[in-house]
C-alpha cells in the first residue's frame, strides 16, 4: 500500500466547525472566526471553481482544512468509482488537506446513489472487503483515508463483528486512520441497545484523529442522525470520556439543518473547548424531544 502520511503526519488540529454555504457571507466579512479549522463536504467542490471555492480559497489561506466525503461507497460491492476517485485525488491535491476521510458505509448500488450513508453487515467476509477496498483507495488517492463510524438504523443478523472490533481490525489491516462521531456513537448505543461506553474504550485509541459532534433528533422509539439540533448532555458525556483517553483530539461540530447564525455554532463549539480543558459538562437538552413526523431519505428508483 502506498501511505504517504505517518502518525505524525496527522496534527491536533484544535476545534472547528463544517463550512456551510448559509456562512459564506458572515466569514468573509468578519476577521475573526474563533474556530481553529474547517471541515468541507468533498463533494460540495468537486468540481466546482465558483463562488464556494472562492470562500473556500480564502478560508484556506487562514486556517487548515480536512477534506469529508459522503460518496465513496466503501462497503458496497459495485467497483470503486476511479472517476469520482480521480477528481477526489485531483481536489485533495489542490487543496492540500490535513487529512481525507469518510464512512463505513455503502452509498448506493447498480450505479444508483441513494444519497445515504447506508450500514452493511459486519462479519470476516465484508471486513475483507473493505479492507480491500480501503487500500485501494489509499493507492489511488496516494494517502491514508480516514475512516467515520455511521449512524444506523437497523443491524444485520449476518452481522458477526462488534462495529468497534470492525474499526479496530479495519486499522490493523489497511493502516487507516479514524474519525469518531460520538453522537453516531449515541445515536447507535439507543437504537440498538448497547453500552456506548463498552464501545468508546475498546477503539484503539491511538489511530483517532479526529471527533464529530452533532445534534440528533428522536422519532418514535428511534434516534435519527439529523445534525439539526445543540448537541445532547448524553454526547457531551461521551465526548468527555473520549478526550480523557486521547492526549489530543481535533473536535468539530456538524450542523446540517436548521443550521443557526456562526456566532452561536461557535458558542457551542465553545463548549467542547471546555470540556477538553477540564470544565464540567454543560446544561443542556437530553435526548428526550420526539419528532412529530417521520424523518426519512427516500431512496429514487
Amino acid at each position: 500500500m502506498a501511505n504517504n502520511q505517518t502518525v505524525d503526519a496527522f496534527p491536533h488540529l484544535g476545534f472547528g466547525i463544517g463550512l456551510r454555504t448559509k456562512h459564506y457571507e458572515w466569514l468573509l466579512s468578519h476577521s475573526e472566526w474563533g474556530v481553529d479549522w474547517f471541515e468541507i463536504i468533498s463533494e460540495n467542490f468537486i468540481g466546482n471553481e465558483g463562488y464556494g471555492r472562492h470562500v473556500l480559497d480564502t478560508i484556506r489561506t487562514v486556517v487548515p482544512i480536512v477534506m469529508h466525503g459522503v460518496s465513496l461507497n466503501l462497503g458496497s460491492t459495485d467497483a470503486l468509482n476511479l472517476e469520482y476517485l480521480k477528481r477526489l485525488k485531483q481536489l485533495a491535491d489542490e487543496l492540500n488537506p490535513k487529512w481525507v476521510s469518510d464512512h463505513l458505509c455503502w452509498t448506493g448500488h447498480a450505479g444508483i446513489n441513494t444519497h445515504d450513508l447506508l450500514p452493511l453487515p459486519l462479519n470476516e467476509q465484508s471486513l475483507e472487503h473493505t479492507c480491500n477496498r480501503v487500500e485501494q483507495v489509499q493507492e489511488l488517492l496516494q494517502r491514508t483515508l480516514v475512516i467515520e463510524n455511521p449512524s444506523s438504523y437497523l443491524e444485520f443478523k449476518q452481522s458477526t463483528i462488534p462495529e468497534w472490533a470492525f474499526l479496530s481490525e479495519l486499522v490493523d489491516r489497511t493502516g487507516c486512520r479514524l474519525l469518531i462521531d460520538v453522537n453516531n456513537i449515541h445515536v447507535c448505543s439507543v437504537n440498538h441497545g448497547y453500552d456506548p461506553y463498552v464501545y468508546l474504550n475498546q477503539l484503539p485509541v491511538e489511530a483517532i484523529v479526529q471527533c464529530h459532534l452533532a445534534g440528533a433528533t428522536a422519532s418514535g422509539n428511534l434516534l435519527i442522525d439529523t445534525h439539526s439540533k445543540p448537541i445532547a448532555r448524553e454526547v457531551w458525556a461521551l465526548y468527555r470520556h473520549l478526550v480523557n483517553k486521547t492526549d489530543a483530539l481535533s473536535t468539530m461540530i456538524e450542523w446540517d439543518a436548521d443550521i443557526p447564525e456562526f456566532p452561536t455554532l461557535v458558542a457551542e463549539l465553545n463548549k467542547a473547548r471546555a470540556i477538553a480543558a477540564g470544565d464540567d459538562i454543560p446544561e443542556g437538552l437530553s435526548q428526550k424531544e420526539t419528532s412529530d413526523h417521520p424523518i426519512s431519505n427516500p431512496i429514487p428508483i
